[in-house]
């Protein structure tokens, strides 16, 4: 997905109002992340606290990590940029039982697990992440999705 459609999720209209915003954008586009990037968003344990977007970029994997409201200080937001060919995955490992699918991965140390839609997603994106780290052409799944403005990636 776009970060603009992680921003009208349930969760992203809660915690990545335009005072957050302000904090991660800057940082995302000063290494290279794009205004609206393909992107992922890691929630976490506490989402309403803290959560790591994952962008790519033509020279790497953006990652930036933003705490939602520090005392005193607002929103913070930090973001660095990870070559391609240093990017950390795991393995993709797929289960599918009685017509719902599992999965899971790691991702620069996240662990990215879903069910279902969120398989989806997350199969879309890291064979988005694989292609890109093997310099090849985006899948056609991920193609698709992108030409007919429906990224889950």
């Amino acid at each position: 997905m776009r970060l603009s459609e992680w921003r009208q999720t349930e969760r992203g209209k809660k915690v990545m109002t335009s005072k957050q915003a302000a904090a991660f954008e800057p940082c995302l586009r000063g290494v290279g992340a794009s205004k609206d990037p393909l992107a992922y968003v890691i929630w976490g344990d506490d989402w309403q606290a803290r959560y790591t977007i994952f962008a790519a970029t033509d020279a790497g994997l953006a990652t930036c990590n933003v705490r939602v409201n520090i005392p005193q200080e607002g929103p913070r937001a930090s973001a660095k940029l990870i070559r391609w060919h240093k990017v950390a995955m795991g393995d993709l490992n797929v289960e599918a039982h009685h017509g719902h699918r599992y999965v899971t991965t790691q991702v620069e140390g996240q662990v990215m697990q879903g069910i279902d839609d969120d398989a989806d997603r997350i199969t879309t994106w890291v064979a988005h992440l694989f292609a890109r780290i093997d310099g090849r052409a985006a899948p056609d799944a991920v193609s698709g999705l992108l030409a007919a403005g429906k990224t889950d990636a």
